[in-house]
């Protein structure tokens, strides 16, 4: 595979050199920015975020640990308390809630460390400090027959500069 990486000056070159690479089939690219910006992340086409899962999961397991412990206490220390059940459980919501919110906020900061790459990592090989000043920059992936085709398309979009890395 060789690599092609390209610098712009505009954001809405970047958006529409992502959106044509991905019309020609070119799925996998990078973008770099100095700021977020609207129009390159639609134009990346983002996939929904894994990170929903571990809060449904963290969420579950709270509810299920605020629950199961109540009712574990209550049936090794019965009370009763004005005829009520053993395990009555209105009075266990509370608890229930809380530690749904709690387990559910561990496990999204969790998966937002891993999922997000929010870990100490080295930078991209192909990364530049300019795309954090003011230049915003395209790395493509592709075969070796693809190379002429991605690098026309990249200066066709007022590309300042296209190199290409093995």
């Amino acid at each position: 595979m060789t690599t092609l990486v390209s610098v712009y000056d505009l954001p809405s070159d970047v958006s529409t050199v992502v959106r044509k690479l991905k019309a020609r089939g070119f799925d996998d690219l990078t973008t770099y920015s100095p700021a977020p910006f609207e129009d390159i992340e639609l134009a990346e086409d983002p996939k929904p975020s894994g990170v929903r899962l571990f809060t449904l999961i963290g969420g579950l397991v709270g509810v299920v640990t605020g629950f199961g412990i109540q009712i574990w206490m209550s049936w090794d220390w019965p009370i009763k308390i004005a005829g009520k059940n053993i395990a009555a459980i209105p009075p266990m919501w509370i608890i229930g809630f809380e530690l749904t919110i709690l387990f559910g906020g561990i496990l999204t900061i969790l998966g937002l460390i891993g999922l997000g790459g929010l870990y100490p990592r080295p930078l991209d090989e192909h990364y530049s400090p300019r795309f954090s000043a003011e230049e915003f920059g395209v790395v493509v992936q592709c075969d070796e027959r693809d190379v002429a085709e991605v690098e026309s398309l990249m200066r066709g979009q007022n590309a300042k500069e296209v190199s290409l890395h093995a």
